[in-house]
């Protein structure tokens, strides 16, 4: 396994206890979850056509320049945290139009030759709003520059329901390329599937590597010793903090500017599966996700973690070693510089993590230490899969539905009572 982890609370008597009987019952409990046939997440990487079918198309664009994400949700803070993450081996460019704002949408195709690109539409229904008014958008800019419709076909490509929903019907139409959303698999939980491979792949990455990544990690978790097992020890802690120390908010805190989109993709995944309504108690639960990332943050939020409430788990993600360095002795005769010129950037980034461990503990902080060698497409993929199978186990413990969101899906409703209201 390339992930290790290390848990700052000390295991007394009641930790101990209560973690003991969570892991009886939590690994059955798991693979009844993940082997539900409504739940197809944890499998999508034993599924090799999803990587075929994702070169075939990626065969037929490869030549473009330019690759544009519609989509919003899951359909683009996935692919958007794997492109940032690994996406550096092409002179291509990559833009997601995940929100409807008119400028915001002009600044970003104003920066493309649109001709150049291809689009990819990713809706598992094909019915969100926001999603097919950046579509509408694209299609009607494609006709001002001299496209006809019947020639759509050599610039979008779909991924939708394989058999269902208005994007398929629209698909099949028109006989455009398109790719997958599993049915068993929510937005949220997509990043693995046609969604982020299709970008990735497009971005220089190697999506075969994501599957064979995951694959390795799998044994683990779903050994039956649950002493080594890092989920349900994992699962274990944050149920113990919830349940006997009201932690209820989780910071997602890796020190990496190439995870800061990571944590944004966490706190979709976290808030939109762990924040529901419990009909057992009749009350409303949630774990609130924060993203954050080092050293960065230790000038903004840390204050907060540090001092606030003592209602927060923080995950502090560290890379053991990075690809490039940097020799800090600039002949700086400041008296920082002096400090800093013995030392490489990768070490003061090392301190900068370190440094914050040890000032947690003293102020009796509660965290969560991953640490993985390097990133790269093995330990992204296995970050990806524990914290999708983390949050499916969480749910459980919290006794509610982690794969609906019934509270977005009011609000969509109430949008469309809204533009009617305007006809």
């Amino acid at each position: 396994m390339s992930l290790k982890f290390n848990y700052s609370t000390s295991a007394d008597t009641t930790h101990k206890s209560f973690q003991s009987d969570f892991l009886k019952t939590s690994l059955n409990s798991f693979k009844d979850i993940i082997n539900a046939e409504a739940n197809g997440f944890f499998h999508l990487t034993d599924r090799s056509e999803l990587i075929s079918q994702t070169q075939e198309i990626y065969s037929v664009f490869k030549d473009r320049k330019h690759f544009v994400q519609i989509g919003i949700g899951g359909s683009a803070l996935g692919p958007q945290m794997l492109v940032s993450a690994l996406g550096n081996n092409t002179n291509k460019t990559f833009t997601i139009l995940d929100n409807p704002d008119s400028d915001f949408i002009f600044d970003e195709l104003s920066k493309i030759n649109i001709k150049d690109a291809v689009f990819y539409v990713v809706s598992k229904s094909g019915g969100t709003a926001e999603t097919v008014a950046c579509y509408s958008i694209v299609r009607n800019l494609l006709k001002e520059n001299g496209v006809k419709e019947e020639q759509f076909k050599d610039y979008f490509v779909f991924c939708t329901d394989l058999k269902n929903g208005q994007l398929r019907a629209h698909v099949d139409e028109n006989s455009f390329h398109s790719l997958e959303v599993p049915s068993n698999v929510g937005g949220r939980f997509s990043v693995l599937t046609h969604v982020g491979l299709f970008p990735a792949l497009f971005m220089g990455v190697n999506i075969e590597q994501f599957f064979s990544g995951a694959n390795e990690l799998k044994s683990l978790l779903l050994s039956d010793d649950a002493e080594k097992n890092p989920l349900l020890q994992t699962a274990a802690h944050i149920s113990y903090l919830f349940n006997e120390k009201n932690i209820n908010e989780t910071v997602m805190m890796p020190y990496s500017s190439k995870l800061k989109d990571f944590s944004f993709w966490f706190v979709q995944l976290w808030a939109e599966s762990l924040g529901k309504y419990q009909e057992s108690s009749k009350s409303n639960v949630g774990l609130t996700p924060i993203p954050g990332y080092g050293a960065t943050d230790q000038h903004s939020q840390m204050q907060l973690f540090m001092e606030g409430p003592y209602n927060k788990l923080m995950f502090l993600l560290n890379i053991k070693n990075r690809k490039y360095n940097y020799n800090l002795d600039s002949n700086l005769m400041m008296e920082s510089g002096k400090k800093l010129a013995p030392h490489s950037m990768n070490e003061l980034l090392e301190a900068e993590f370190q440094g914050t461990l040890k000032a947690l503990n003293e102020n009796k902080r509660d965290f969560i230490q991953i640490e993985i060698d390097t990133l790269n497409e093995t330990t992204l993929a296995q970050l990806i899969l524990f914290f999708e199978s983390l949050t499916a186990l969480m749910g459980h413990y919290l006794k509610i539905d982690p794969f609906n969101q019934p509270g977005v899906e009011k609000g969509k409703i109430y949008a469309y009572e809204y533009l009617n209201s305007l006809r």
